[in-house]
């Protein structure tokens, strides 16, 4: 690959109904300070990185812009755009006004608000050194059953065979892509962005439609996904010993 510079997608838009809030997930605070500023001033310090594009919500596009106008600068430019209705839509939409000369794009979420800089540099290392797509993720340590549908009224299910856990991965954020390779993906795959059930949770996943691997680095315990009001608690757990 080239040694373009690398740019970020932050997707800050989801409402963040299971957290129970008044205000969407990205504007809620962990130890006084904002999840989304949180992912911003840890993505900020990746090397290389000359941009960072924040898909907010529409209707809170005002306050998310006065809050970076009251905080301590970025050390890179931050542009914001108007967040659609699924997370592959939000992603679309931040893609859209890249800087052009960027050839790796980082894509992550507000909610993995912690997540490490070291973490987004392994990843943007290992797109540089030739991989389209570069996840990280972390060993599953539960065991995983596979079920069959639900029956009837029945509450139990049948248990159809029990996965090998050592195969798994759970998935994380911030993901890497060559630029082409992501660009593709978002459009061969535009069709699913309008429909919630249909919309990829992931970027990875529609890269992976396209036929490209997907690589995998080691993830982080600090990237952990922020859902509800208890993974709120254990982030201020993690900040505190991590501080």
């Amino acid at each position: 690959m080239s040694a373009g510079p690398t740019a970020a997608i932050l997707v800050a838009a989801g409402a963040g109904t299971r957290l129970g809030t008044a205000v969407p997930k990205a504007l809620v605070s962990l130890a006084g300070t904002p999840l989304l500023l949180h992912a911003l001033r840890r993505l900020e310090h990746v090397d290389g990185l000359t941009q960072i594009v924040v898909a907010v919500p529409p209707a809170h596009r005002g306050v998310v812009r006065d809050l970076l106008l009251a905080a301590t600068p970025c050390a890179v430019p931050v542009e914001l755009v108007d967040g659609g209705a699924t997370r592959q839509a939000s992603v679309a939409a931040a893609l859209a006004v890249l800087d052009p000369e960027a050839d790796v794009v980082l894509v992550h979420d507000a909610a993995r608000a912690l997540a490490p800089t070291s973490l987004a540099e392994r990843v943007a290392t290992s797109v540089r050194a030739g991989h389209a797509a570069v996840v990280p993720g972390l060993p599953v340590t539960d065991t995983i059953k596979r079920v069959a549908p639900p029956s009837g009224e029945e509450e139990a299910v049948l248990v159809v065979d029990t996965v090998d856990r050592a195969e798994l991965r759970a998935v994380q954020t911030p993901q890497g892509f060559a630029r082409g390779a992501l660009v593709r993906a978002h459009e061969v795959g535009a069709a699913r962005a309008v429909d919630e059930g249909a919309a990829a949770t992931d970027d990875a996943g529609l890269v992976e439609a396209l036929g490209e691997h997907v690589w995998m680095v080691p993830g982080e315990e600090l990237a952990m996904k922020i859902t509800t009001a208890r993974d709120l608690e254990v982030a201020a757990l993690l900040l505190a010993e991590a501080s």
